[in-house]
């Protein structure tokens, strides 16, 4: 089989196949769409991509700030006197 020039090897057979909506990215973290949108505000989550209303994040993004959230040893929080 050979490459044509019009048809790139490894395009997405859809456009949006790459990315993930805000709803379903949620449902993925088990968090709300509601604490999606905090962190953007935050600069805290994952990089996300605004088109029109539509909020959209690449998967590949997700997975690479899901991996800079790892910790050697959980934090501890304290709450109150100890």
């Amino acid at each position: 089989m050979t490459q044509t020039d019009t048809q790139p090897v490894h395009a997405p057979a859809h456009l949006l196949d790459d990315w993930i909506s805000r709803d379903a990215l949620a449902r993925e973290l088990s968090v709300t769409p509601d604490t999606l949108g905090r962190w953007e505000a935050r600069r805290e989550g994952p990089p996300c991509t605004r088109i029109g209303r539509k909020v959209l994040y690449r998967r590949a993004s997700v997975q690479d700030w899901l991996h800079a959230q790892e910790q050697t040893r959980p934090t501890r929080r304290h709450r109150g006197r100890k």
